[in-house]
């Protein structure tokens, strides 16, 4: 019985498995700060994409038909 205490005292592969999951959540929050960024940025480029193309359609619609 006091052999069966001291291995389960000794037995440290619970505190691995924590430190795996601290680590996954490390990257996660990393990750999800990263993606946040990047999706700004992607949004603020989008937005000036589509600027430039609704001035350009309404320049070509204000402009006169070419003649056949």
């Amino acid at each position: 019985m006091l052999n069966t205490i001291k291995s389960f005292l000794k037995d440290d592969s619970g505190a691995t498995a924590i430190e795996y999951g601290l680590i996954a959540a490390l990257v996660s929050v990393a990750a999800i700060a990263a993606l946040g960024s990047l999706g700004n940025s992607l949004r603020d480029i989008f937005g000036v994409v589509s600027d430039e193309l609704g001035d350009a359609a309404n320049n070509a619609s204000a402009a006169p038909a070419p003649s056949p």
